[in-house]
Parts: structure tokens; sequence; C-alpha cells
């Protein structure tokens, strides 16, 4: 049960949607036993965002919930992995991109709780 949202002060074409939440569907393997199939992708775009008070460049805010705990190992490669696909696909600067975790101890899904 992952889930990744970002925020971003773009405006993301429906192809670089389709691009990126792919690419997150395999970055999101980089924790034990979590895959595409149960993850969801938001994108809430087109935003004011400041940055070290700058609001002059394209900047990307994105969080990382999981069901359960992650590993520093994983965490490590997960941002490095969001950061080089922002930056590739959306031209964002990866000292532009913040990067979030959360693990859940309960996640609900279809009605019941796991």
């Amino acid at each position: 049960m992952p889930y990744i949202g970002t925020k971003t002060t773009l405006k993301i074409s429906d192809e670089k949607k389709e691009i990126i939440k792919k690419r997150f569907g395999k970055a999101i393997e980089f924790f034990p036993g979590k895959t595409e199939r149960w993850l969801m992708v938001s994108f809430d775009e087109g935003l004011t965002m400041y940055m070290a008070g700058d609001g002059s460049d394209e900047t990307a805010f994105v969080e990382v919930k999981l069901l359960g705990k992650g590993n520093k190992a994983s965490f490590d490669r997960m941002t490095a992995e969001i950061c080089n696909i922002l930056t590739e696909e959306l031209g964002i600067k990866g000292d532009r991109i913040y990067v979030k975790y959360e693990e859940c101890e309960h996640w609900g899904y279809d009605g019941i709780n796991f």
C-alpha cells in the first residue's frame, strides 16, 4: 500500500504523467514487498512554491507513504531515483526537490484495514 504524491510548480502533460507514474512504479520496488500493483500516484501541479525564499525556479515536493516500515538503504535509493526521475522528465534540479517519507501502521482499503 504505497502512495507517491508530487506537488510541483510545473504543469505536467498527460504523457509525462504516464512516464513518471511508470518510473515511480519501478522505483517503489526498492522497498521490500512493495510493487506498482498497489501503488497510488497523484500529481498536484501548477502551484506557487518557494525554496529558500526563491520562487523563480521549478520546484517539487514529493511525499512517499508506506504501510509498514522501510529501511535506510531503500529510502536512500528512492530519494536518489525520485530526484533523477523529476530531473530527467521535468527538468527540476535536485536541489529544488524535497522528498518526505511516512511509515504508516494502519492503512485502509476497500472497507477494511490492514
